[in-house]
């Protein structure tokens, strides 16, 4: 254990999902000084990842590392005194499976593998027969068969983090919003603790950054390069009246490989949000140095209402997507959009442990747009590696320095592309 004492300090950078798990599970074990700060007056963070009105939650992976973690935490999403309402268990269909991208077969291998209740749609009337007689689906489940996993379904996002933020709270932990970090401090050749905006600093036995998409522009002289990529998904929502939304709520979460695209059934406020899980989009800046270029977030916080606008071209990929799910639907306005900012590593394994050679500075990051879902049980895994209990396998699978071997095959091998903010879309192009 890197962390001698557990009443020594810890400070932990990033209230979101990485961060407040990571609180949590550390509180559970004993630690006594525990502080979590975020750079947003307001939490959860109106413009993070794990801030939005639903996240997906599947076991569905080609990796049986995270069907298994996945199922450990829909276990734990189903204890509603603890999470309420917070999980909906809809059901996810999987499709998308090709030679070239096999991620949905291997993904159904590992749901079987783990008695995952599953039901093999290996036609296009097995596809329909999944929606409500009254919902008209289009031909995307001719051309991209799969199946339906009725053990997972989603989660209401920034509910989840609040309640695992007040539970962090009563366990005596302290969340303090609008702390906004510049940098680290060194002594000795460790860190000791953090600078923050205001001139101030806080000293700490241990830092954790769990900072997520500003996690590379916060901290240039890391040099997390690749590792943690800033990239920008575009999502979009259309809001439906009660009489519209009926039909669509008993639906299952879409989620097809091949085309990259995913929607949800209707959330309590009728919003149904679809998005596109791609490579997406950076955003290059300078954080903070002229010699260190990184991609770093524009969003409502940092650019107002006009840090919510996508690219044209994805929003029209978006309604062609939608048209071929629900073509009933395809033609509505869209009422808003956003760019959710992940923070990418090339291999899609997150980044968690310690900074070579610094036992004062920990990594927990690099979610690749599949964190949320393991909101109740990622900390663990953070708080094993802090203590450096972790099993050697996976403390390597996450290794802050590790080489990354293979890539991210949930979401192709096209590279993300420059944002040109003079394509982003416009009020016009919310219209059908």
């Amino acid at each position: 254990m890197v962390v001698s004492c557990k009443h020594e300090s810890v400070i932990v950078v990033g209230a979101g999902c990485f961060g407040i798990s990571t609180a949590y599970h550390l509180l559970q074990r004993g630690f006594t000084d525990v502080t979590v700060i975020d750079r947003s007056e307001t939490l959860p963070a109106p413009d993070a990842a794990s801030t939005d009105i639903n996240k997906v939650v599947r076991t569905s992976y080609s990796d049986i590392f995270y069907t298994r973690l996945a199922r450990d935490a829909i276990e734990e999403w189903k204890k509603t005194e603890e999470w309420g309402d917070t999980y909906r268990e809809s059901g996810v269909l999987v499709s998308g499976s090709s030679d070239e991208r096999p991620y949905a077969s291997k993904a159904y291998i590992n749901d079987l593998t783990l008695g995952v209740r599953t039901v093999k749609l290996d036609s296009g009337d097995a596809a329909r027969a999944v929606f409500p007689a009254n919902v008209k689906t289009g031909i995307s489940f001719e051309r991209s068969l799969g199946y339906l996993n009725l053990d997972s379904g989603w989660a209401l996002a920034a509910q989840g983090v609040e309640k695992l933020m007040a539970r962090v709270i009563t366990l005596g932990g302290k969340v303090v919003s609008g702390m906004a970090v510049v940098g680290l401090m060194r002594e000795d050749g460790r860190t000791s603790g953090v600078r923050l905006a205001d001139g101030s600093s806080i000293s700490a036995r241990l830092v954790v950054i769990a900072s997520g998409s500003w996690t590379a522009s916060t901290f240039p002289e890391l040099n997390l390069g690749e590792s943690c990529l800033s990239t920008g998904q575009t999502i979009a929502h259309i809001k439906l009246t009660e009489v519209e939304a009926a039909p669509y709520r008993n639906v299952p979460v879409v989620l097809d490989f091949q085309s990259n695209f995913y929607v949800f059934p209707p959330n309590d406020d009728n919003i149904i949000k679809f998005g596109l899980h791609n490579s997406g989009v950076v955003h290059y800046t300078h954080g903070g140095t002229e010699k260190k270029i990184v991609s770093t977030p524009r969003t409502v916080s940092s650019h107002g209402d006009d840090g919510l606008r996508v690219p044209q071209s994805s929003l029209k990929r978006l309604r062609s997507s939608l048209r071929d799910v629900y073509p009933d639907l395809a033609d509505k306005a869209f009422t808003s959009t956003r760019l959710c900012w992940y923070t990418d590593s090339p291999d899609g394994d997150w980044v968690i442990g310690y900074y070579p050679s610094d036992t004062g500075l920990f990594l927990a990051t690099s979610g690749s747009g599949h964190a949320y879902k393991f909101l109740p049980v990622i900390g663990r895994i953070i708080a094993d590696a802090i203590e450096g209990t972790l099993d050697p396998v996976i403390a390597q699978k996450f290794a802050t320095d590790r080489k990354h071997l293979t890539f991210d095959q949930s979401r192709g091998l096209l590279r993300p592309l420059d944002l040109a903010t003079e394509q982003l879309c416009l009020p016009e192009d919310l219209l059908p």
